[in-house]
């Protein structure tokens, strides 16, 4: 699914979940994934980590054609700057990445300095 949401995408969300403290990753890349259930941890087919979820309230209705839900994921893949620092993102992100400081339950995330540039790079810009 598109990377690229709606906060219409993301009406019926409860609750972040994280695998992962978010304080210590300066990007995650968000998408929306197709899942048979509202909560719990869903599938991950991706190369790469599972670093959060989100869960939806008991009103979200399944797809009627396919009877999955749309769940939000965040996720790292073994190229991404967490892992490899010096690597294809030690500047710049891929487009799906937003902070993991700026998503909440029903909020898209949002690009930042730091999820852009990069930690150091964010810091030096803040007066």
């Amino acid at each position: 699914m598109s990377s690229l949401l709606n906060e219409s995408d993301l009406a019926h969300e409860n609750a972040v979940v994280w695998l992962e403290s978010p304080d210590d990753l300066d990007y995650v890349r968000q998408a929306l994934d197709k899942t048979p259930r509202r909560r719990g941890k869903p599938r991950y087919a991706r190369d790469g980590r599972l670093v959060g979820y989100t869960e939806l309230d008991e009103h979200a209705e399944a797809d009627p054609d396919s009877g999955l839900h749309k769940r939000r994921v965040f996720f790292l893949l073994p190229h991404d700057r967490d892992t490899a620092p010096g690597g294809y993102y030690a500047e710049g992100a891929p487009g799906e990445a937003v902070d993991p400081r700026t998503i909440d339950p029903q909020k898209v995330g949002e690009k930042t300095p730091r999820s852009q540039q990069g930690s150091a790079a964010a810091a030096i810009a803040m007066p």
